[in-house]
């Protein structure tokens, strides 16, 4: 699949659900209200929206939510699309806040998931009830350690936040080399309503890795993972830093990917409001031809770049639907 600006889109991104057990400040209100069941696809439904961007040239797909491990027999879905590992498809990832990662860890490891993304935006257990408004460090500490004696590498994300973690930062680093765990730090991004002003949220990533550079050796990698972070090898402990910065430097030259929600509905860019419908298509009972030409039809929308700006004079978003609904 090849976009209007000669992008090959190989990078499925899909949100089993929007529903989540920690409700973080920059990602949700604290009084979320989730979508009726009826409106999300089934696993079935999924798998098979799955299959057909497989068989156009997909050849990587990151489960995401919400948080993924909270919908009710994920592993079904992660058990199919592990079966069409080494059949087009590549890799198979997720991005989980660990809450549940303790529990699913060896599963995940047996279906075919080597890497994994956990949010962790700072190691102090107060700090960390506080961003989540109801969480408990020590079940994402937990599964972090249960994913790596799984054998599945273990991504941190964290996203930078002035004046709440921006100290702690040098610190994670070092914390995640002695464990061999790599960082991706995140700039905030101005998507829906939360219950703060996103001003006072949003530390460009650049005067970090500039304060960065003051304790650690960050030296030039090409390596890359096929989404939009940039990477350094950190020389004092062999791991890697990303830092994915939406605000400051505009990644969407090499942007390769889509989203899909739990509720069928693709995003061919996160920072744009068009979108195209695949739970009515599935629903009409639509055939595999009409179903790969819909999704062709889609990826010939998919914008150059997104439009995302922090609203500085009333710190609203640039795009109002919340992150957990596209899939985070």
């Amino acid at each position: 699949m090849i976009d209007p600006f000669g992008r090959a889109i190989t990078y499925l991104r899909v949100s089993v659900t929007d529903r989540c057990d920690l409700r973080c400040t920059y990602c949700m209100a604290d009084d979320m209200r989730f979508l009726p069941k009826a409106e999300l696809l089934t696993l079935e439904e999924l798998d098979r929206l799955c299959a057909a961007f497989i068989r156009l040239g997909t050849d990587k797909i990151r489960i995401t939510g919400g948080e993924p491990l909270v919908r009710r027999n994920v592993m079904q879905l992660f058990q199919a699309l592990g079966s069409r590992i080494g059949g087009g498809l590549r890799e198979l990832t997720l991005t989980t806040n660990g809450t549940r990662l303790a529990e699913f860890a060896p599963d995940l490891a047996a279906a075919g998931v080597r890497r994994v993304n956990v949010s962790l935006d700072t190691l102090d257990p107060a700090k960390f009830t506080a961003i989540t408004r109801r969480g408990k460090i020590e079940k994402t500490l937990d599964g972090i350690f249960a994913a790596k004696a799984a054998g599945i590498a273990v991504k941190i994300n964290a996203v930078a936040l002035k004046g709440f973690n921006e100290e702690e930062i040098s610190p994670m680093l070092g914390w995640c080399g002695e464990h061999g765990f790599d960082l991706c730090l995140i700039e905030t991004m101005p998507m829906g309503e939360i219950d703060e002003d996103r001003t006072d949220q949003y530390l460009p990533l650049s005067l970090v890795r500039s304060r960065l550079r003051k304790s650690w050796t960050l030296e030039d990698t090409d390596y890359k993972t096929g989404g939009p972070a940039r990477y350094y090898i950190v020389a004092e402990t062999g791991q890697r830093v990303g830092f994915i910065t939406p605000m400051t430097h505009n990644f969407c030259e090499s942007c390769n990917r889509v989203r899909l929600t739990c509720t069928g509905t693709l995003y061919m860019c996160l920072g744009q409001n068009d979108a195209a419908d695949f739970r009515s298509i599935l629903r009409d009972g639509a055939s595999d031809d009409e179903l790969d030409g819909a999704i062709r039809a889609a990826i010939a929308r998919k914008p150059k770049g997104h439009d995302f700006i922090i609203d500085r004079t009333h710190g609203g978003p640039a795009v109002a639907r919340h992150m957990s609904v596209t899939g985070g």
